[in-house]
């Protein structure tokens, strides 16, 4: 069985999630709160596996539960879906690798899915498997990234993006059939890629290595990383020894 303990605010609300994971049989409720601190204490007290979690909450939002909860060395930390009427907070909710946002009114389909992401994250063992790679010395890669784009929430596996280059205040991450511009800075998408996988080769660019064809050296003695789709990639002499120490293994 999995524990859960569902924390919103509204009444109806929680009968109506109480209601609609009935049909999920390996789900147990084992307790309900209306507040922030409610939950501490509940979660706290019974360390459940999964947290059912609205944000917008009467004392603190479900951020700073999950802040307060982090803090607390006995407490394990669950799995969490959040549960809210508000989309602005899916990208944040996402970054610190909850498991579903689900938007009111949900439907039972919508509700099974994220129970199932549930179940499969639980039998991986170790929390947030499927969402990063946690290495030995605590460091947390992301595996896929997440961004609103013409008012749609994204889901973008890192495997699919091909090279990342740098716009001014922005990053422009580059798929087979499509690129996306980020809000976001070089420096700090590195740090969330896993270096196995990525390699910047220019202060303005960042490599997939899986799609990395070879490196050319140019007549002007400048290099150049080619991709298998094509594409050439400048690269600058100080990342040159990276990349090729990256080659010959």
């Amino acid at each position: 069985m999995i524990n859960a303990v569902l924390a919103d605010d509204e009444v109806l609300a929680r009968q109506k999630l109480r209601q609609l994971l009935r049909e999920e049989q390996d789900i147990e409720i084992v307790g309900e709160c209306a507040t922030a601190s409610e939950t501490i204490a509940l979660v706290s007290a019974t360390n459940p596996e999964l947290l059912f979690l609205d944000i917008r909450m009467p004392d603190m939002d479900g951020f700073d539960v999950l802040g307060a909860l982090s803090g607390r060395e006995e407490v394990a930390m669950p799995q969490v879906v959040f549960t809210t009427a508000y989309d602005q907070y899916a990208v944040r909710a996402f970054e610190i690798h909850a498991i579903d946002y689900l938007l009111k009114p949900f439907t039972s389909e919508r509700l099974h899915s994220a129970v199932q992401r549930v179940r499969e994250r639980i039998a991986s063992q170790g929390p947030a498997a499927q969402e990063e790679q946690t290495l030995a010395n605590g460091a947390q890669y992301t595996t896929r990234i997440v961004f609103k784009s013409r008012g749609r929430i994204l889901f973008l596996p890192v495997t699919d993006i091909r090279w990342i280059s740098a716009e001014e205040n922005y990053v422009r991450i580059c798929t087979a059939a499509e690129t996306h511009l980020l809000r976001e800075t070089m420096a700090g998408l590195e740090k969330r890629l896993d270096p196995q996988m990525f390699l910047r080769v220019h202060r303005s660019s960042i490599v997939n290595l899986q799609y990395v064809k070879e490196v050319r050296s140019e007549t002007d003695g400048e290099s150049t990383v080619l991709l298998i789709s094509g594409e050439k990639i400048p690269m600058s002499r100080s990342y040159r020894a990276r990349i090729q120490d990256w080659l010959h293994h």
